[in-house]
């Protein structure tokens, strides 16, 4: 019992992911059956709703996969970056309530854009970059750090 607990705890966020995933393909597919409904349907208004609701689990189908691909990827440079040692430290101080002293995280952050900014085609900086932008609470900035990380981690040029 207690390996599986250790298991769970480790693969926490996995499972949630794999849990959610089944559901959204479960919604996906009965969306795309209830569009293949109206399409047949002989009323032109239901195969017009019916064509205009197709378009849902292909947007939907789209946005998993390269959502998936996108962790996937993450999850593969966090293990060479961890295998190199290269991984930030978190050793940020936090609140009583856990949260990161956001003073804290913003001078951490300079270092980080510092290095980024001295090696802009090395994925690794844009990787840990990504991190203290997550780390400061910018998401977007953090999130966009990191395509450009996967971009040039797959040996693509970042836009």
């Amino acid at each position: 019992m207690d390996g599986f607990l250790a298991g769970f705890r480790k693969n926490r966020t996995k499972i949630w992911v794999g849990l959610v995933t089944l559901l959204l393909v479960f919604y996906l597919v009965v969306s795309l059956q209830r569009s293949i409904l109206l399409l047949t349907d002989g009323n032109l208004t239901a195969q017009a709703i019916g064509a205009a609701y197709l378009v849902l689990p292909i947007v939907g189908a789209w946005a998993l996969i390269r959502e998936l691909m996108f962790g996937a990827r993450t999850e593969q440079m966090a293990k060479v970056l961890e295998a190199e040692g290269g991984l930030p430290v978190d050793e940020l101080p936090r609140t009583p309530a856990g949260r990161i002293v956001r003073e804290a995280a913003d001078a951490e952050f300079e270092k980080y854009k510092a290095e980024a900014e001295a090696a802009p085609d090395d994925w690794r900086s844009w990787f840990r970059l990504s991190c203290a932008y997550d780390a400061a609470g910018d998401r977007k900035r953090a999130r966009a750090s990191m395509r450009d990380a996967v971009r040039l981690f797959r040996g693509k040029v970042p836009a």
